[in-house]
């Protein structure tokens, strides 16, 4: 694997921030799934080992939905989701693309993902969270 970057992010207001490891160029799902449609997201998924909560834990809260496999989790101040826990990499956290300090700046390739098919393509996420 190439060699991890250390990139910080966090919430709009600042109160949640956390940083995550990424490698020099990495891909970023763009789901159509009812949330991430209805909320813009675009995240890169991570295995839990590369990604550290540094504060805000406290302004945390969650929401689930369907079979609550997903841990959706929004700054209380804000509603930002900066990360969440993914229904198809619980073992990992979806960060948001766009909730990191330096995201303009970074090499990403786009993904299109069929998240309102999940069902039958969500086994294409499984990898990502892996070490």
């Amino acid at each position: 694997m190439s060699e991890l970057t250390t990139h910080p992010g966090g919430c709009h207001c600042g109160a949640v921030r956390f940083e995550v490891d990424l490698p020099p160029t990495f891909e970023v799902e763009d789901c159509n799934c009812s949330i991430c449609a209805m909320s813009g997201n675009i995240h890169v998924i991570v295995p839990a080992s590369r990604f550290r909560l540094l504060q805000g834990a406290e302004t945390l809260t969650e929401y689930t939905f369907n079979t609550g496999g997903a841990k959706h989790r929004f700054c209380k101040i804000c509603g930002i989701k900066s990360f969440y826990v993914p229904r198809s990499n619980q073992d990992g956290y979806a960060v948001t693309w766009r909730c990191l300090d330096d995201w303009q700046a970074l090499d990403v390739t786009i993904n299109k993902f069929d998240g309102q098919n999940w069902e039958a393509n969500a086994g294409a996420l499984a990898h990502k969270s892996k070490a």
